[in-house]
């Protein structure tokens, strides 16, 4: 995988093989049975085949729901076939687990234990800061700037460039995948009205889905009054955080894993491709009480923050914090019931992953199934006088990604190369040996990473925040250029918490130079 030039997901043992001359040789050959093996274990250059499984689970902490398995050593037919797909996306999930380090309070023990069992990227990046944007970027395997799709009004299914396209789901299925869906994964949300919780959904790319096809998340649970904490000039009062007391079943995202998990526990004629959205942290930050008793709020930790921070910012910068929901929650003494709330959610969400992995681990699918792992982007509690996403900075656009896979040998390592969710569409082709789709995927295979975490690569990747805004993250810079050409710098090797902006400083014209060569050439105008 190369900065600069996407890496054709058709780069396996098989077409290198073809490339350098093993192919022409071997068709010589009578007995196909030997070009099969030749194919996929001879491999050329320093390629490893994807035969060599080992044990992909270590012994789980106390108190954590996900189990664990040891997978067998020796491929067998079982794993001759193609791979299962378990693809679990959770909403608003920015940096706070504990793999990651983003919050010092954020108890996230099945998460953690997922990284454990795979390949964590710690350098993960969003396409766009916006739910439907960065999904409907990563289903399609195209940038924004591309599709034209930059925010969450912008329905996918009105573009004329996707209308040739096929996304994720719809391509495993015409791959002989039987796909299975349940909860949020194209756009949809709780707010306003019913018709939101179907959302932007693609009905013929499934054979099953919970609620149903054209349903793709379950009513929310809320308290009988609300806002309890916040206002009603926050999405109408939908931005709020608040005890409720029910049992999780109750929950919206219990009611998705509950059906999850009965796919899981049975065999299937063909292979699948399980989609699992969990919806919270996502608000409102409604979760049962005994998820908020975990955090105190006497004890809760405010996220680490300058003041004055965008006292340097151009005034495109300054325009993307949302400065008055700011003012509003510190005025009203609510930024650590805020904290205490998104933590408790995470928590919530934690617990639904462990039971969906959990079951996974204890039915007949664990030793054949690829677990993807991602949040769609990231959040703002605070930071830069902001909150919520749809700014250009680490916060916002830094998640969490985790490949398992049980043919691998590398659990619990981590990958330090940035990567872009972009990468997810390409990599899922190349490791279940799908067709190309009719789309150019414009990101990158990430299988050499996965088979050798450590490789070091000086790779930058882009997210894009409405047309002409673009953030650029290489392993040690984020460069931001507005529609405007304003600009921003950030030396995270020296500023972690991007508190000091480089742009304007001489000695930053050479990094800004290098970086910008990886801005679109041209950009799609938004959907009418």
């Amino acid at each position: 995988m190369a900065i600069g030039r996407q890496s054709d997901p058709r780069d396996s043992d098989y077409e290198r093989c073809k490339r350098c001359g093993w192919w022409r040789r071997l068709m010589g050959m009578k007995q196909i049975l030997v070009v099969m093996v030749a194919a996929t274990f001879a491999g050329c250059g320093d390629k490893e085949p994807l035969g060599n499984i080992k044990s992909l689970s270590s012994r789980p902490a106390p108190k954590q729901n996900i189990t664990t398995k040891v997978i067998p050593k020796t491929l067998d037919s079982k794993h001759a076939r193609k791979p299962n797909v378990l693809f679990i996306a959770v909403d608003d999930l920015n940096d706070w687990v504990g793999a990651l380090g983003g919050h010092p309070q954020a108890r996230t023990p099945n998460m953690d234990l997922l990284a454990k069992r795979g390949i964590l990227f710690t350098q993960a990046y969003c396409s766009a800061p916006a739910c439907n944007a960065s999904r409907s970027s990563l289903l399609f395997g195209l940038q924004p700037s591309t599709t034209g799709i930059y925010s969450n009004g912008h329905d996918w299914r009105q573009v004329p460039l996707l209308k040739q396209a096929v996304n994720l789901p719809k391509h495993f299925k015409e791959n002989g995948y039987l796909t299975l869906g349940a909860g949020k994964l194209f756009h949809a949300h709780t707010f306003f009205h019913e018709r939101n919780l179907s959302g932007y959904s693609d009905p013929t790319a499934w054979v099953g889905y919970f609620p149903s096809k054209t349903q793709q998340m379950p009513a929310e649970a809320t308290p009988k009054k609300w806002p309890v904490n916040s206002s009603r000039h926050f999405y109408r009062g939908h931005f709020d955080w608040s005890p409720l007391d029910i049992p999780n079943k109750e929950m919206a995202d219990a009611k998705v894993v509950a059906w999850a998990k009965k796919q899981l526990a049975k065999k299937h004629d063909k292979p699948i491709f399980l989609s699992v959205g969990i919806y919270r942290p996502h608000v409102p930050w409604y979760a049962p009480q005994k998820y908020f008793d975990r955090f105190p709020l006497d004890q809760i930790k405010l996220p680490v923050h300058l003041v004055n921070d965008l006292e340097d910012l151009p005034p495109a910068g300054k325009a993307k914090a949302k400065r008055q929901w700011h003012q509003w929650i510190t005025q009203n003494d609510q930024w650590k019931k805020a904290v205490q709330g998104y933590l408790a959610s995470l928590s919530f969400a934690d617990d639904m992953i462990g039971e969906l992995v959990n079951a996974l681990d204890k039915g007949p699918l664990a030793d054949n199934t690829l677990i993807v792992f991602w949040g769609d982007h990231g959040y703002h509690l605070g930071e830069k006088e902001s909150w919520e996403k749809f700014s250009l900075w680490e916060d916002t656009t830094h998640v969490p990604l985790i490949f398992v896979d049980p043919r691998q040998a590398n659990a619990g390592k981590t990958c330090k190369v940035p990567v872009s969710l972009l990468d997810i569409y390409p990599t899922l082709v190349e490791l279940c040996g799908l067709k190309l789709p009719p789309q150019k995927l414009e990101g990158d295979s990430l299988t050499s990473l996965l088979k050798k975490p450590a490789t070091q690569l000086d790779r930058v990747v882009i997210t894009t925040g409405g047309k002409g805004n673009h953030a650029l993250r290489s392993q040690r810079y984020r460069y931001i250029r507005y529609a405007d050409k304003s600009e921003e710098l950030y030396d995270h090797e020296n500023d972690p918490h991007e508190w000091k902006n480089l742009a304007g400083e001489p000695n930053s014209l050479s990094i800004k130079k290098s970086m910008a060569r990886f801005l679109p050439r041209a950009e799609a105008e938004p959907p009418k």
